[in-house]
């Protein structure tokens, strides 16, 4: 039995009807961090609502080229082929063999020698009759493991979508950074060259030590360039990994991150949980442990198996295969108990239990992880969105005050160490705005991620 209800507990039944083992947790049934207010409109499809066209072509091409999903593919055509051995158990089995056989007997040099021709033919045919309901368990088990590999290959596929649009605005967020860091390198460069003009020039605006400063910061921007485009080259690697490409870096991003959809609407259900791909994965694990469990319980109990031959032998091939009379028939019925084995049979069904523990608890820590990782998502959102509210002050003023000190400097009313703690303090600003608005679109996206999806779709 599995509940998942507002603040209430997680109970499961273990396979013995007087164990029952409970997994206590408060659920809520809307998402604490999310706040209150009306619900509004719920957006139809994560993906589509960031409105990025290239975006949706590179997880698209992700998800036909990448490399680790076609892996997550094969596993789950080989859980599906399980499930045919799971329910093979449960019917007869049959099995044809033949011989053939010609020997030669030796009678002297002088009499011709003695030769003999045997064929055989055997059909053997056996049915363990599933009458406690064991083999049943196993079958259900065996299916369980293979929707526990739907659910893993369905998360791949999510997680992979993710992870390329992830990668699609790290890359669009370098790119930003390297501009940023080119366009500072060449105001630093412009600066410079009036400094030691008006240096040379004899200016009293002018020092050396404001010309050793102008060097400095040029020297300091050219490292920071190049690290940038280093950056911007690795960003570009990590996605073309990720689109099954060669990581030759030719990847073209653009200038511009795409907008941040509105916000997250306010009363998401609790339920919404329910479809995250590791959760059901570690549901079909339960209940393949349970019946695994069963199964191994119901082991201890008598077996009954039903068996069949016929077989025939013959120096004539033909009428080996044509005449019954050359047949021979055994049917027998067979009951089996194990008197003792060492206590091997009841450790193990005790072992099968410790697993459907292990798989009861297992269940209640993803549960308890994924309400975290939503909850921080909806608590990072709100925190994100305040932090850009106060930095777009900060950006605002820092140009402002960019602006002014080189206005101010031409009318040598401040000298050169002023301008540059402002172009310094409108750089950082500017580079934490980047930064930040890719911290928004990476959470976004993680929140996604814990949802299983977006802000609508029930579970199944």
């Amino acid at each position: 039995m599995l509940s998942f209800i507002g603040c209430a507990g997680l109970t499961m039944q273990k396979p013995e009807a007087d164990t029952v083992v409970v997994a206590e947790l408060d659920i809520p049934s809307l998402w604490k961090s999310a706040g209150e207010g009306n619900n509004g409109q719920i957006a139809s499809g994560w993906l589509k609502s960031l409105k990025d066209s290239e975006m949706s072509a590179m997880v698209n091409e992700a998800l036909e080229h990448n490399q680790n999903l076609k892996v997550a593919a094969a596993r789950l055509r080989a859980a599906k082929e399980s499930t045919i051995v799971g329910r093979a158990q449960r019917l007869p089995s049959v099995d044809f063999s033949s011989s053939g056989s010609r020997n030669r007997a030796g009678n002297g040099p002088d009499l011709s020698p003695d030769r003999s021709t045997n064929y055989g033919l055997s059909l053997n045919a056996s049915w363990e009759i599933d009458l406690w309901g064991r083999l049943r368990n196993l079958d259900l088990a065996s299916y369980d493991d293979y929707m526990a590999a739907s659910a893993d290959f369905r998360g791949a596929r999510l997680s992979l979508a993710a992870n390329t649009a992830k990668a699609w605005c790290n890359l669009i967020t370098a790119r930003q950074q390297a501009t940023l860091a080119l366009e500072t390198r060449d105001s630093y460069v412009r600066n410079f060259r009036i400094t030691e003009r008006n240096f040379k020039a004899g200016d009293t605006s002018a020092s050396a030590l404001d010309v050793q400063f102008g060097r400095n910061n040029i020297a300091s921007a050219e490292r920071e360039l190049i690290d940038r485009q280093l950056s911007r080259d690795e960003a570009k690697r990590s996605l073309e990994v990720l689109l099954g490409r060669y990581p030759a870096a030719s990847l073209e991003g653009r200038d511009q991150l795409p907008d941040l959809p509105k916000e997250v609407p306010v009363g998401l259900p609790s339920e919404l949980l329910l479809r995250r791909p590791d959760l059901v994965a570690a549901a079909a694990d339960l209940r393949a442990s349970a019946n695994r469990a069963d199964a191994a319980r119901k082991d201890l109990l008598p077996s009954i198996r039903l068996s069949g031959r016929g077989s025939s032998s013959s120096a004539e091939l033909g009428k080996m295969l044509i005449d019954p009379e050359y047949m021979v028939w055994n049917v027998a019925s067979s009951l089996a108990q194990t008197v003792y084995s060492g206590g091997s049979p009841t450790a193990q069904a005790r072992q099968a239990l410790a697993r459907n523990e292990i798989a009861i608890r297992t269940f209640a820590e993803i549960a308890l992880q994924a309400f975290r990782e939503v909850e921080s998502a909806l608590a990072i959102e709100r925190s994100l969105a305040k932090q850009e509210e106060f930095l777009a002050t900060e950006l605002q003023q820092a140009n402002l005050a960019e602006v002014q000190a080189s206005r101010d400097y031409s009318r040598g009313i401040v000298g050169i160490l002023e301008v540059l703690e402002s172009q310094r303090r409108a750089v950082n600003a500017r580079r934490s705005m980047i930064s930040l608005r890719n911290q928004r679109l990476q959470n976004r996206i993680d929140l996604h991620l814990a949802l299983g999806g977006d802000f609508a779709t029930p579970a199944p």
